[in-house]
């Protein structure tokens, strides 16, 4: 079978990203977009498939309801609330039922037209290489939630096509949450070099595990060797290092398999693999079965 030319879909403008999703609004302004997330009576399971974005996301959301979270492989069950940040051009995926509200945040950098810092240095939440999440408590969210509301009662109120007034709210918005991680991230410094090595890892594996499937490649990224990198994870985890990339594709995989109804080679080529067999293999060898087999479990 001939290799599909089908890539991992990259959405450069916000309205675009927003059509594949079914979202019925859309912006009038093509840098800022502020989405209220309403949880809905129908049971319904969202699932997204690798894809990238060329601009930022962030969200505060609260649970209404018993549901499992999946942003990458950071999977919440359950969740109070949670805080997400994710930077542009990282391969990017979700499940989630329907029982979520709170804000969903869109931007360009360009959206600072009047103020132009060094985005990632200015403001680390969003890191070039992988995703942040913060869970929370409802009291957490209580106090984060007006802040993200005067940005949106200012986007609601202005000039559609300008929203001058949010954008700088936007921006005094993400300066009180870049102090707010800091404090969450102060039991960060009590871990050992090891302990913040593997959680690093793990960031990585989340967000390059299409097109980077060798230790060595995580520990280039890293700045440190691939031995010390094998060793330090299975030091602190007891696993080996390689697994976490194994263990990543293989939940992609199954996500694929269970909400889409792409075809199990269309699958392969998504997941970079050389071909279908290739893709075959190595599912058995995770899953304990084949993916057709896999499939045929939730008919």
């Amino acid at each position: 079978m001939e290799r599909s030319k089908t890539m991992i879909p990259y959405y450069t403008e916000i309205n675009d990203f927003l059509a594949s999703i079914s979202w019925p609004g859309k912006t009038t302004n093509p840098d800022f977009y502020c989405l209220r997330l309403q949880p809905s009576d129908e049971p319904v399971q969202i699932y997204r498939p690798p894809f990238k974005r060329s601009f930022y996301f962030f969200s505060l959301l609260i649970n209404s309801g018993k549901i499992e979270i999946n942003y990458g492989d950071e999977t919440v069950n359950d969740p109070e609330s949670y805080l997400v940040f994710h930077s542009p051009n990282l391969v990017y995926s979700f499940s989630h039922n329907n029982a979520l509200e709170g804000y969903v945040i869109y931007f360009k950098s360009e959206c600072f037209s009047y103020f132009k810092p060094d985005f990632h240095t200015e403001f680390p939440l969003f890191n070039l290489l992988h995703t942040n999440l913060f869970k929370l408590d409802r009291a957490t969210f209580q106090k984060l939630a007006p802040h993200f509301e005067e940005v949106f009662a200012a986007y609601e109120r202005s000039a559609k096509d300008q929203h001058i007034e949010a954008r700088v709210k936007l921006l005094g918005l993400l300066y009180y949450l870049k102090d707010f991680s800091l404090e969450r991230k102060k039991e960060i410094r009590l871990a050992t070099p090891q302990q913040i090595l593997l959680r690093k890892y793990v960031q990585l594996v989340n967000n390059h595990y299409i097109d980077k499937r060798t230790v060595q490649e995580y520990a280039d990224l890293l700045s440190v060797t691939a031995n010390y990198l094998s060793q330090s994870v299975k030091a602190v985890s007891g696993k080996n290092a390689l697994s976490y990339i194994a263990e990543r594709l293989v939940s992609e995989a199954k996500s694929l398999i269970r909400y889409t109804d792409f075809e199990i080679a269309e699958i392969a080529y998504q997941l970079n693999f050389s071909d279908p067999a290739n893709f075959g293999k190595f599912f058995k060898k995770q899953a304990g079965m084949s993916p057709s087999e896999f499939r045929n479990l939730g008919k």
